[in-house]
């Protein structure tokens, strides 16, 4: 297995991926309670690197503390933490692999007893999964998020951080900024497509300008939101092409949100034929722009994701819970010791007290 083409490197901006395996995103509810960096996610993080993953992207960091979505998340809107987040950049370089922070703030997908005060958002429309009110966001908030995200990625460069990811799915805030069924706004962050664009493209801007053109900026985005009047991909592949014209090195596309019921980790195993569900809007997307897309949602299968690749329907392939189970999957595809993973998509790793997964402590358990 190591000839096939998904041990090839890529570059995103000027980082070069040592093959196309994307950890993505996980919180992992393990960081202490201030946000800061913990021993345990040391050792997450360091597993993960030694397991052969090309690209580890960090769980969620909040950029203000009225964007922190859920408890024991990596904080990221001082500079105190940054002697943290270098320990985890340390440990992940040692084992020869890449590191990205993904920023993000919460926007209406949070509670008030989380982020401290009545949740933010576009516009002022209800939240039935947080059963939450949010409070539309004044000129100068706005700004301040956007000033908030520049500084995160300072704060990411200075921690040696490869590149950072903007999280502009799954309904937090700039994800409801995109859509039309959560941002209803009539000034110059509403309406038309480039107005509701506007936040994210300020923020590529603004961290363009503060951390340079060798730091890498890539984004999560929704291809849908699964919501009536909501973000679809017509608007994604937009999207897509304004963010690369600000220099953005690379986007996975994803889907869904707390609303719509329908997030981005779809439970129950799937057969081969159905793995990758956002696979087909990925290159949709990828049809009409030139930096690398990175394509997700179930896979399991070797052989299925070596097929996107070498159909260039995708660059890159990324997943979650795969490596919850099994850190090392990677290595083992490479050795010819998987040809998929064990992975069941149960769901039940996202445990409050640390991400784990129940099969494997239940394996254990039996032993």
């Amino acid at each position: 297995m190591s000839q096939s083409p998904l041990f090839s490197p890529v570059n995103l901006g000027s980082k070069k991926i040592k093959n196309r395996f994307v950890r993505s995103a996980t919180h992992d509810f393990m960081a202490e309670e201030d946000g800061s960096i913990s021993s345990r996610q040391l050792e997450l993080y360091r597993n993960l690197a030694q397991g052969g993953i090309g690209l580890i992207i960090t769980g969620h960091a909040y950029v203000l503390p009225s964007g922190k979505a859920s408890p024991r998340q990596i904080a990221i809107h001082h500079d105190r933490f940054i002697p943290g987040l270098r320990k985890l950049t340390s440990v992940v370089h040692e084992n020869e692999a890449k590191i990205f922070l993904q920023l993000s703030h919460a926007g209406r997908q949070t509670k008030e007893k989380i982020c401290g005060c009545q949740p933010l958002a576009p516009s002022p429309v209800y939240e039935p999964v947080y059963q939450v009110m949010p409070r539309e966001m004044s000129q100068g908030e706005i700004e301040e998020v956007i000033q908030a995200f520049v500084a995160a990625a300072r704060r990411a460069k200075e921690a040696d951080f490869d590149g950072v990811q903007l999280h502009c799915a799954h309904g937090y805030l700039l994800s409801s900024f995109l859509s039309p069924y959560t941002n209803r706004r009539q000034d110059q962050w509403g309406g038309s497509l480039e107005n509701r664009t506007r936040i994210i493209l300020e923020i590529l801007r603004g961290i363009r300008k503060k951390v340079g053109e060798d730091f890498p900026v890539i984004a999560k985005l929704n291809s849908s939101d699964y919501l009536p009047q909501g973000f679809e991909i017509e608007e994604a592949i937009k999207v897509a092409q304004m963010l690369e014209q600000e220099g953005l090195a690379a986007i996975e596309v994803s889907g869904g949100s707390a609303e719509s019921g329908k997030g981005s980790m779809w439970p129950g195993l799937r057969p081969e034929e159905e793995q990758g569900y956002f696979v087909p809007a990925a290159s949709l997307i990828k049809k009409k722009v030139k930096i690398p897309i990175i394509g997700l949602g179930g896979l399991r299968s070797f052989r299925i994701m070596e097929k996107i690749i070498v159909e260039g329907q995708v660059d890159m392939v990324s997943m979650s819970r795969p490596f919850i189970r099994e850190p090392d999957l990677i290595a083992r595809f490479e050795r010819g010791e998987a040809s998929t993973s064990k992975c069941i998509s149960c769901n039940k790793c996202f445990n409050p007290r640390g991400i784990i997964c129940a099969e494997a402590k239940k394996e254990e358990n039996n032993l």
